[in-house]
């Protein structure tokens, strides 16, 4: 009778065990895969409760802002710069960065392992990247001023990571790019300069009388999400140990069947050939580009093994707690009272399993490679072609004499 319960609270943890953040999401991850951005918006209204693609939900928090700034990026995919500078700027203000400098295993765990409750919190690359892909918005439209905002608010973000001791970004390079482009189409070539220095490059000469310039910013492919896993305590010991207390690493012998939930990065969608990008017929070379992928790898590296320990130790936690409940009951010589002690340790750690859903919270919509282009054209109509992920986007841009325009695909897929 024990051995059967046992057999079928298993089978209840694997089948209860939750993905987290990541479900909610799925339908949006196959929309734009099948390449369907519109289809895409539309499921993430559903989890918004909201219906238009302009309305906002009543109260923004938790999670919520992230599926706002998922339906930012999908936004500004289909042109819709209005929309996703609201999107933008709405999701931004309800996320903060998070402080990854100072976190211990047991800190790392509350921020991944909240019940997906709390407010949550960006690491340096997404919250630099909210800027960077707004201020394209700006620059889509045309708005100087507004794009001068988004700058200084990167740079107030890059400003927190220096003084905390995170060290750079590597967002902050094609940020500081577009940022110096726009101070100096704002005239300011000083404070151009030193976004330029920033990213490492020299200003660009200035432009002559006959000619104007077009700034072409390619997105494609998505970053990798976070997906729920769910392991025998015995599988999870090999990586979790070295970040285990030796109080944990004695108590997971005593249960090797335990279930430990954690997240990790799912693996990379495949990218396809490069991005085209033609002005006037004629092929123009991307300049500087942000492997965002690598950002996001990067990041995750540097606590994932915190993560999975802090998982392991709770599931550690649970069989204690659950031998403890037994040992007590069995102390009596009642079978009653002993069979209901282990029924209550039984449906305790059910219960404990349930609860303890692996954090799987990211920004998915962020694309997997960033690039820009600076074409120098005489003043008039130009045509442009981009081409990237099976997407494409053409556009017609009249440029004035020593003028600018700025244009910008994202496939996401």
């Amino acid at each position: 009778m024990k051995i059967a319960s046992l057999a079928v609270a298993l089978c209840l943890l694997v089948a209860g065990c939750s993905g987290g953040h990541s479900m909610r999401t799925i339908g949006m991850r196959r929309a734009l895969d099948a390449g369907d951005p519109l289809r895409a918006i539309a499921h993430l209204n559903d989890e918004l409760g909201v219906e238009a693609h302009s309305d906002r939900p009543k109260k923004l928090q938790n999670d919520d802002a992230l599926l706002v700034l998922d339906r930012a990026a999908i936004k500004q995919s289909i042109a819709d710069v209005a929309g996703s500078k609201r999107d933008y700027e709405m999701a931004d203000k309800a996320i903060d960065t998070l402080d990854l400098s100072r976190n211990a295993t047991d800190a790392v765990g509350r921020w991944l392992f909240s019940d997906a409750a709390g407010r949550y919190v960006a690491p340096p690359h997404e919250k630099v990247l909210v800027n960077v892909l707004n201020l394209v918005n700006y620059l889509e439209s045309s708005d100087l001023a507004g794009a001068r905002v988004e700058a200084r608010r990167m740079s107030v973000t890059a400003r927190y990571l220096r003084d905390t001791s995170k060290g750079p970004s590597a967002s902050l390079g094609i940020g500081s790019m577009l940022a110096g482009f726009v101070y100096e189409r704002s005239g300011d070539l000083e404070e151009a300069s030193r976004y330029y220095a920033d990213a490492g490059s020299a200003a660009p000469s200035p432009l002559g009388g006959d000619e104007g310039e077009i700034l072409v910013v390619v997105g494609w492919g998505r970053v990798p999400h976070r997906v729920a896993n769910h392991v025998p305590l015995a599988a999870a010991l090999p990586q979790a140990t070295p970040f285990l207390s030796l109080s944990d690493r004695q108590a997971a012998t005593t249960s090797l069947t335990a279930w430990v939930h954690y997240p990790s990065l799912a693996q990379e969608n495949p990218m396809g050939p490069p991005p085209i990008v033609k002005v006037d017929g004629k092929a123009a070379a991307l300049g500087a580009t942000l492997d965002v992928t690598g950002e996001v790898k990067a990041e995750w590296a540097k606590i994932e093994g915190h993560v999975l320990a802090a998982a392991t130790s709770r599931c550690i936690a649970r069989v204690v707690a659950g031998k403890s409940i037994e040992a007590a009951t069995q102390a009596s010589n009642n079978r009653t009272v002993e069979g209901i002690g282990f029924l209550v340790s039984l449906f305790g750690q059910i219960a404990a399993n349930a609860a303890d859903v692996p954090d799987t919270r990211s920004w998915e919509t962020m694309p997997a490679r960033l690039a820009i282009a600076r074409v120098r054209v005489t003043p008039g109509e130009h045509r442009v072609h981009l081409e990237a992920q099976g997407m494409r986007r053409e556009g017609s841009l009249a440029v004035a004499p020593g003028g600018w325009r700025a244009i910008s695909l994202f496939a996401l897929r």
